[in-house]
């Protein structure tokens, strides 16, 4: 016989985004929902984050568009999407059936289509959150909006002026201080950030002298980016205080724990679903588990729990693990 599987609490506070668990799917990763149906019982996922969409339709760019590398994947997809009104009209009502939370990644050339499209999409049934895509490394001007504080602050509060939707910045980790930008993003009002998108690399044929993906430069994701990740979560976390959505390389349980540990208050898994399309419901599974192991009845509880060495270097001094409105 099993043994029964310990209970949990896995609800989910970013702002004013309630989750019922902290296990979401990531955008560009998962499709719009319809091709994953045999692997994952998508109303078990904590949210669904369908691939970025964009006012009108891109083409995205040449290929090739995908690279394996060591332990990651380099892609140049270029946002390659049908637009705006396809997507509600041809997507949405899929993805809302589900009967997850539908987090909508945007997406535009310059703050004025951000809000419009947050201004679209306002009032929408079944769209849960909107997060703001403001970190696409494979476009022109795909990272600018949110390397500057300044600018992303002014996207942020221009897109949470027009919609009553929760408002999550997607940040990007091509920048001197993360922590600077979550700043921004927080001061104009965003619910939450989620940490991090893909770092910028090329993929070279020597032999041919040629660069291997068609925009030459791509977004590197996966296993190989996870520390990279932790790194900024932890410092978001402690400096800025924001609710956090950790992404970059999450394959494992243990991979979950140590961003609940870092400062995230859920997870979104990417690459790996290429890997193993059943990986989210298999992260589920596990969760409440260990959980268990780390003796916590709540998630709440562990999320920031990392214990940092003191000043002596003598005893690891705990960081404070009671809950905030922040989470």
């Amino acid at each position: 016989m099993h043994s029964p599987q310990p209970s949990a609490d896995l609800t989910v506070s970013l702002g004013r985004l309630r989750l019922p668990n902290p296990i979401l799917v990531a955008s560009g990763t998962f499709g719009y929902g319809r091709e994953m149906v045999d692997y994952v019982d998508l109303a078990r996922l904590g949210g669904i984050v369908p691939k970025t969409i964009t006012p009108l339709p891109r083409a995205g760019n040449v290929p090739w568009r995908t690279i394996e590398t060591a332990s990651g994947l380099l892609n140049s997809i270029g946002l390659d999407n049908d637009g705006v009104e396809a997507f509600l009209a041809k997507q949405l009502p899929f993805l809302v059936s589900s009967g997850a939370p539908v987090l909508v990644s945007i997406a535009g050339a310059d703050a004025g289509e951000f809000v419009a499209l947050a201004r679209r999409l306002d009032g929408v049934a079944g769209i849960a959150a909107l997060e703001l895509n403001v970190s696409c490394p494979n476009v022109s001007h795909g990272v600018d909006l949110g390397t500057d504080p300044a600018t992303c602050r002014g996207v942020v509060a221009g897109v949470r002026a027009v919609t009553s939707l929760p408002v999550i910045a997607k940040l990007t980790p091509n920048v001197t201080d993360i922590v600077a930008v979550a700043r921004g993003a927080a001061e104009g009002g965003a619910d939450a950030v989620t940490l991090i998108n893909t770092l910028q690399g090329i993929a070279v044929d020597w032999r041919r002298r040629r660069p291997l993906l068609g925009n030459v430069v791509g977004g590197l994701s996966g296993p190989a980016i996870k520390p990279v990740a932790l790194r900024c979560v932890h410092q978001v976390h402690r400096a800025v205080g924001i609710p956090i959505i950790g992404v970059g390389g999450i394959m494992t349980i243990d991979d979950c724990m140590e961003f609940f540990v870092a400062g995230a208050s859920a997870v979104q898994i990417g690459t790996a679903s290429f890997a193993e399309p059943v990986v989210s419901g298999r992260l589920l599974d596990q969760l409440p588990i260990a959980l268990a192991e780390a003796g916590c009845g709540r998630l709440i509880d562990l999320v920031g729990s990392l214990r940092l060495p003191s000043r002596s270097g003598c005893s690891p001094a705990p960081v404070s693990q009671e809950p905030t409105d922040a989470h």
